[in-house]
């Protein structure tokens, strides 16, 4: 199972774009985003929430939650 970090680090992947440009988005530097991505830090929740507005996805999928059927 995919831990968010991992998410976060394919979705920057998949948009062509650095960590030094997600940090700048997130206004961060870029080892501390760094540190997202490999786990080292936790990811606040208001960077999360940045984070599903800019590519536009859950905070479900990026937290790897599955959807349950009632």
């Amino acid at each position: 199972m995919k831990n968010y970090n991992d998410r976060i680090r394919e979705l920057r992947e998949d948009n062509d774009l650095t960590q030094t440009q997600v940090a700048k988005m997130l206004g961060i530097d870029q080892r501390v985003y760094s540190n997202y991505e490999l786990g080292y830090r936790a990811l606040p929740i208001e960077h999360l929430i940045k984070l599903c507005l800019f590519y536009k996805v859950s905070a479900d999928y990026i937290l790897g939650i599955p959807h349950f059927d009632e």
